[in-house]
């Protein structure tokens, strides 16, 4: 008898479902998200699971980890993929693991990426790195925001990252603005010295693989870039077009039409926000170091708001860098962008 079980995955439990060709429940069980407790309840039905389906969710590396090594198939549910028939009157946690089993039996499960666990933990860190990037950044603006907001005049960002701490009191003359801006001063040194020892590790753990190489042939794109795009592409091959890649980007508009009639939008998170942000930031720098790039912003800027007009440049950058990974071909610029 073949089996097929799906497993509903939450913060500290799991609602484990396991049923047969005819979606009939064998056995179905809330446990406790602990390892040995799984495979020792799943053991009486260890030889007849032909496959198993774990929520993608925040926390699922442990499980489907342990249940590989454990012998089990297992798939990544892609959650933000699967609808439930929306005539159900009722839902809870054991229809949710039933409707996985069923989608995996039919055929019909949307599968996300199961990224190899040998390189998930550098790329967790490179994740660590540009969220400092982040926060350095909000401070930059913060110290930008204040000095103008009092004075009347403007600082630019490189001029920002130049303040020493007693640099903070000649700025403004309000000592508790001072205050605030030496503050934000203090901060960026300390996360500016975290970026470069992750940046540091990072580059000791890898290197960039074959395919990838072609990305230092990119405008805007250097090695700490780069990087970030591997790790979070992973194997590119997955992608069979280049709309799917840059769907998975986020470098696309998320809407529905009817009848060429807008009916709705679609969910704009679904993707990679990394791969998002590495490639504005990849199209930032590249507007600053080749021409065709810049005049093709611009004519969007003329047209329409900055932030569009910086994401219709980043969905270009995500084309070109796709074509450059798969096909093992140079950066062209002109081709890309006219």
């Amino acid at each position: 008898m073949s089996l097929y079980c799906g497993i509903d995955l939450h913060s500290s439990n799991n609602v484990i479902s396991v049923q047969d060709m005819q979606d009939r429940v064998v056995c179905e069980q809330r446990l406790p998200n602990d390892l040995e407790t799984i495979l020792s309840w799943l053991s009486p039905y260890r030889k007849s699971i032909v496959g198993m389906v774990v929520e993608s969710t925040f926390n699922w590396y442990w499980l489907v980890d342990g249940l590989q090594d454990a012998g089990y198939t297992v798939h990544l549910a892609n959650t933000s993929a699967i609808q439930q028939y929306e005539g159900l009157k009722y839902g809870d946690d054991k229809s949710d693991a039933r409707w996985l089993a069923k989608l995996l039996r039919l055929g019909l499960l949307p599968e996300g990426y199961i990224y190899p666990r040998e390189e998930r933990a550098v790329r967790d860190l490179m994740r660590k790195r540009s969220h400092l990037v982040r926060h350095s950044t909000s401070h930059i603006l913060s110290i930008e925001n204040l000095y103008s907001r009092n004075t009347g005049q403007n600082i630019t960002s490189n001029e920002v990252k130049r303040l020493t701490d007693d640099d903070a009191e000649s700025l403004v003359d309000q000592p508790d603005v001072a205050l605030s801006i030496k503050s934000s001063i203090i901060v960026l040194r300390c996360l500016r010295e975290q970026i470069r020892a992750i940046e540091k590790t990072v580059q000791q753990r890898v290197r960039l693989r074959e395919e990838f190489r072609g990305l230092l042939t990119v405008d805007g794109i250097g090695l700490v870039l780069a990087l970030t795009i591997m790790l979070e592409t992973g194997d590119i091959t997955r992608f069979a077009r280049v709309g799917q890649y840059v769907s998975y980007c986020r470098c696309v508009k998320s809407i529905r039409l009817s009848n060429g009639k807008r009916k709705g939008q679609g969910n704009p998170k679904n993707g990679n926000k990394y791969l998002a942000w590495a490639f504005v930031e990849a199209a930032a720098f590249a507007l600053r170091y080749n021409p065709q790039v810049k005049r093709f912003y611009q004519r969007k800027r003329a047209k329409t708001k900055p932030v569009v007009a910086m994401k219709a440049t980043s969905h270009k950058m995500a084309r070109a860098c796709y074509h450059v990974m798969r096909d093992g071909v140079p950066f062209d610029a002109t081709r890309a962008f006219g």
